[in-house]
């Protein structure tokens, strides 16, 4: 994930079998189309970018590469979200 598409190199690798499960998360409405936007140009399902940004995250790594960090700030002005990680302890429902 660290470019704005899949790198061939992670083609060639060998596969890791997994399970997946279900589940039912609530998320912040532009958050969610900012996450969707960004997985549609990235060619990838929504599971697969939160699997991705949630592992690199475990590692303290950074997911993106610059360029896809300038599409997320733009995904964040077409859909007006306003909110960073300072805010991610701050928030409530309304």
């Amino acid at each position: 994930m660290a470019t704005s598409r899949k790198p061939a190199k992670a083609a060639k690798a060998a596969a890791v079998e997994i399970e997946r499960v279900q589940t039912g998360v609530r998320l912040e409405k532009r958050l969610l189309k900012v996450l969707k936007g960004l997985a549609e140009y990235l060619d990838l399902s929504l599971g697969d970018l939160l699997e991705g940004v949630a592992l690199h995250a475990l590692e303290n790594k950074a997911p993106f590469s610059p360029a896809t960090l300038k599409r997320i700030q733009d995904l964040k002005k077409v859909y007006g979200l306003d909110l960073g990680a300072v805010d991610s302890h701050r928030l409530s429902d309304g």
